[in-house]
């Protein structure tokens, strides 16, 4: 166990980590925003890509803040004490957030952050509605919000940790782009194939960019929290640019 313990720790502090742009235009994008993607952070350093977020108009956290295997969430907190003075930031709760052994003691030091938490339920900001679904146990419950969500009429991104969950949950609904982590982009990637990621298996279909007709953007993610090295996957944080659909914005 020490040495698993050794190798995760090196894993946390010789990441490679890209800051990767990608623009999603659609006619129901009315003003440009910029947005920083971090998934999977999972209680990692995160001082390397600060300037990248203070030229985002907002940082939206999509699950895994911190790290139940770990036990540990300090990093999370200061991320959560500094992303906010920096940009309004909105969070999505992932599977390590609800099983992190220390819950009781995380989560009113998320309650007292300046955060916005999306807990299955959306918000507007910038023109756009913005949603979070939350990574609980009863994850394939119908969540009313979802289709509430559905019916507004500006650009509907929606934060969602797990994108395995997409096509049973979310998919029904007419939401324009779901934000995904989890898969760590398969861990070890032979060409666009990952081998290996949590809650889908071996050989996992959706681990690195987009899927679904463009519906599904899925995360790398920030961190390496895991013993295994990753190979060929570089942890990544995703700058997503939206806009117009003819690249203007009214």
């Amino acid at each position: 166990m020490l040495i698993l313990r050794m190798i995760k720790q090196w894993n946390l502090t010789h990441l490679k980590r890209e800051i990767n742009e990608i623009t999603v235009r659609s006619s129901r994008i009315h003003a440009p925003l910029k947005l920083a993607v971090v998934a999977d952070l999972h209680d990692g350093p995160f001082e390397d890509v600060l300037l990248a977020l203070a030229q985002c108009d907002a940082i939206l956290i999509v699950g895994d803040l911190i790290d139940r295997h770990s036990g540990r969430y300090e990093r999370g907190v200061r991320f959560l004490q500094q992303a906010p003075e920096i940009a309004p930031t909105f969070y999505s709760i992932g599977n390590h957030e609800w099983k992190h052994p220390k819950y009781s003691e995380y989560w009113p030091l998320v309650e007292k952050s300046a955060v916005t938490v999306l807990d299955d339920r959306y918000v507007r900001f910038g023109g756009i509605v913005l949603g979070g679904l939350s990574s609980r146990p009863d994850w394939q419950k119908e969540r009313l919000f979802l289709a509430d969500m559905a019916k507004q009429e500006e650009f509907r991104l929606l934060m969602c940790h797990h994108p395995e969950h997409f096509r049973q949950v979310v998919k029904p609904h007419e939401i324009d782009l779901t934000l995904s982590g989890h898969a760590h982009g398969g861990q070890v990637r032979l060409g666009k194939q990952g081998l290996y990621s949590p809650g889908q298996g071996l050989l996992p279909a959706l681990t690195s960019g987009f899927y679904e007709e463009g519906r599904l953007l899925v995360s790398r993610g920030m961190t390496n929290a895991t013993w295994a090295p990753r190979i060929n996957c570089s942890c990544e944080l995703m700058i997503l640019h939206l806009e117009g659909e003819d690249g203007q914005c009214a």
